[in-house]
C-alpha cells in the first residue's frame, strides 16, 4: 500500500511510505495508482511546501515494478485483449508514480532505508536530496535484462552525476552501496538508520519554513536553467525570479529584517 500522511509536528510537510516491505516495496497496479493520486495531490495542495519519499521496513526502499502483476495486463493490452478498468489506470498512472515527465513542483527528499533498484532508483533520481541508511544500494539493472531504462535514468542521471559514474551505473548494471553512492554525488548523505527520517523530516521542516513561492521558483530555475546557454540561462532566471519581487512574502522578509525577527510567510 501507498501512504500518505501530514505529520502535526511538520506543518507544510507530507510523508510519503512505500509499504509493501514483505514484497521488497515493489509497486503493483493498485500502488502505481495510490502514488500517481499521491503526488498529484502533493503539486496540487500549496499548503505542501515540502515531500518526503521513504519506504517501509529496514531492507528495501523500493525495487521497482511488481512485475507479476504489470506484465500479464500488459501483454492483454499489447494483444488487445480487454482489461480490467483499475488495472489499466494502475498502468496508465505508471510514468506520473515515477515521477517520469510528471512535475511535482515541490521539493521532494528520499529516506532511502535499503535497497532502490529499477523503478525505486528512477523514484530517487526525480527527488532533489536524498539520505541514505549504511545498507542501503542503488542499481540499475536494465541491460543485464535486455531492457532500455526508460524511467528517469538516461534523462536525469545525466544531468546530476559525472559522466563516467553514470556510464558505470547504466552500463554495468552493478549495484553500489551507500558510501560509493556518496563518492559519486548521487546522495547527500549516510545516515544512521534509525535517524535516517528525522533527518530527512528536519531539512523538510529547514525548506518549508522559506518563503514556499520562492522555494518553488527555485526548484524550477534549477531544473530548467541546467544545460541552458549562457544567452539562455539569464533572461529566464529573470522571467522566473522577478514576480517575487512584487510578492507579500518577498515584503514580508524585508520587514522582518528590520523587525529584528523571523518572517511569516504564506505563500503570496
Amino acid at each position: 500500500m501507498i501512504r500518505y500522511e501530514r505529520p502535526d509536528a511538520h506543518p507544510h510537510v507530507a510523508v510519503v511510505t512505500i509499504d509493501r516491505p514483505d514484497r521488497a516495496n515493489c509497486l503493483n497496479l493498485s500502488m502505481l495508482r495510490d502514488l500517481a493520486r499521491a503526488w498529484r495531490e502533493i503539486a496540487a495542495d500549496d499548503d505542501v511546501r515540502c515531500a518526503v519519499l521513504c519506504g517501509a521496513g529496514d531492507r528495501v526502499f523500493c525495487a521497482g515494478m511488481d512485475m507479476k502483476s504489470t506484465i500479464p495486463v500488459s501483454q492483454k493490452l499489447a494483444a488487445g485483449e480487454r482489461v480490467d478498468p483499475d488495472d489499466f489506470e494502475g498502468l496508465r498512472s505508471a510514468s506520473t508514480a515515477l515521477l517520469a515527465g510528471f512535475d511535482l513542483a515541490t521539493p521532494l527528499i528520499c529516506a532511502i532505508n535499503g535497497h532502490a533498484r529499477a523503478g525505486g532508483f528512477d523514484l530517487m533520481l526525480a527527488s532533489e536530496i536524498r539520505y541514505a541508511a549504511p545498507g542501503a544500494t542503488f542499481a540499475l539493472e536494465e541491460v543485464g535484462l535486455g531492457l532500455y531504462p526508460t524511467g528517469n535514468s538516461t534523462v536525469l542521471l545525466l544531468r546530476q552525476i559525472p559522466w563516467v559514474h553514470a556510464n558505470e551505473l547504466m552500463l554495468g548494471a552493478k549495484a553500489i552501496d551507500a558510501a560509493r553512492a556518496l563518492e559519486i554525488g548521487l546522495i547527500n548523505e549516510v545516515v544512521a538508520a534509525d535517524e535516517l527520517l528525522a533527518r530527512a523530516l528536519s531539512m523538510a521542516d529547514t525548506i518549508a519554513r522559506n518563503a514556499p513561492l520562492a522555494v518553488r521558483a527555485t526548484r524550477r530555475g534549477i531544473r530548467e536553467l541546467i544545460g541552458r546557454t549562457l544567452a539562455e540561462g539569464y533572461p529566464l532566471q529573470e522571467e522566473i525570479g522577478s514576480p517575487l519581487r512584487k510578492s507579500r512574502d518577498a515584503r514580508e522578509a524585508q520587514r522582518a529584517f528590520i523587525e529584528k525577527r523571523k518572517p511569516h510567510f504564506t505563500g503570496e
